[in-house]
């Protein structure tokens, strides 16, 4: 049996064809050329999993030299960025249940005289643990505060104290993960990441589909409105998007032992407003795609920054500024705290408005948007 000979020319000739071709598709070698760029500036300068200057309270009955030394210590480890001090425990306590402050170091009103004394006062210490990454390099950091933050204090008769043990104590109780476990974390986490793909692939496929199979004709025969169609080709997905609610869920508790502090129905309306932002992302995608694979490189091209921009993998206050302004408008950036405080902290609708409008913000904009490119599709 003899084999046909190949053709070097034949073989150019499509080579040159197909290339051509790719260079015609705009979109598809935009995504070819942008997608790695932007892995690159991510992982190169978006990406830390070392955060630094995290939000801290201080709570100090008193404002003596020591506590003040102490303040200074702290604030020169890099970790922590003092936002708040003088404040009463509850404030403090809000401030941590709202997201703004990651740590709540609390001095007792006796601190200063008991250490003086010799008595090895106790530094209290709350951290926001719903991130375990966030916090952890930040608890290991308090350590070395106490054995070396009042050594410029203590001086004279005072020397004795700057030994082995600490002049006073550090103990960290972790609030909401008492036990990091980064499952507790990670799997509310999945729940919008799983949602954000699915939901903005389905509804961007679904209108391209109906371009390429010739079926869109149809629609534009009849005399239903944009309005209409975008929310005719949306909803069956929000019934998609809680089945799949339910799946997760179920995993989360089954399987992983994920708590659930705060409201359940709460939960469930957020997730709907959820659901419908990324299915007008979906929506507004399908009618710039030409084909279902330029509506696939756009879904993979959106969710590549939702996660890694939003504090999925990595700590939102580890990123630079720039990257954390990114972060803010992308939808699962304040998905993420909303359904983490629900189900970690027993957050109240009150304390996720600020999370709650930003999403309906986003897809009211996204969804003019939508509206707007489909009536340009129409015409």
């Amino acid at each position: 049996m003899s084999w046909p000979r190949l053709s070097a020319g034949r073989t150019a000739a499509i080579f040159f064809k197909e290339f051509q071709q790719i260079l015609r598709d705009r979109l598809t070698f935009a995504m070819a050329v942008m997608i790695p760029v932007m892995q690159l500036v991510l992982f190169g300068y978006a990406i830390n999993t070392d955060p630094k200057h995290l939000p801290t309270a201080i709570v100090a009955a008193g404002q003596g030299p020591l506590v003040r030394s102490l303040t200074t210590a702290l604030q020169n480890t890099g970790y922590f960025d003092v936002v708040q001090t003088g404040g009463s425990e509850a404030a403090a306590d809000e401030a941590m249940q709202r997201g703004q402050v990651q740590f709540i170091i609390a001095v007792p009103p006796r601190f200063e005289r008991d250490l003086l004394r010799g008595q090895r006062p106790v530094l209290y210490v709350a951290a926001d643990a719903t991130d375990p990454a966030a916090a952890g390099n930040a608890i290991a950091a308090l350590n070395l505060v106490a054995a070396q933050a009042l050594r410029h204090d203590l001086q004279g008769p005072l020397a004795a104290l700057r030994g082995t043990p600490a002049p006073f104590e550090v103990r960290v109780h972790r609030r909401y993960n008492p036990e990091g476990l980064s499952r507790v974390n990670i799997v509310p986490g999945l729940i919008g990441t799983i949602l954000t793909m699915t939901m903005i692939m389905f509804t961007a496929l679904a209108m391209t589909r109906e371009r390429e199979r010739g079926t869109m004709e149809n629609l534009l025969a009849t005399p239903v409105r944009p309005a209409e169609v975008m929310l005719g080709k949306i909803l069956p997905y929000v019934v998609i998007g809680y089945g799949q609610l339910v799946v997760i869920l179920g995993a989360a508790w089954l399987l992983f032992s994920v708590p659930m502090v705060g409201s359940f129905a709460l939960l469930l309306a957020m997730i709907g407003v959820f659901i419908v932002a990324n299915l007008a992302v979906g929506f507004t995608f399908s009618t710039l795609a030409r084909n279902q694979l330029q509506a696939v490189q756009m879904t993979l091209f959106f969710f590549l920054p939702s996660i890694l921009l939003s504090g999925f993998m990595f700590p939102f206050r580890g990123m630079p500024r720039w990257a954390q302004w990114i972060g803010e408008v992308l939808p699962l950036t304040h998905f993420l705290r909303i359904v983490r405080g629900i189900m970690l902290k027993g957050s109240t609708l009150g304390e996720l408005l600020p999370e709650l409008w930003a999403l309906l913000a986003f897809t009211a904009v996204v969804s003019g948007v939508a509206l707007l490119r489909y009536r340009q599709t129409l015409d």
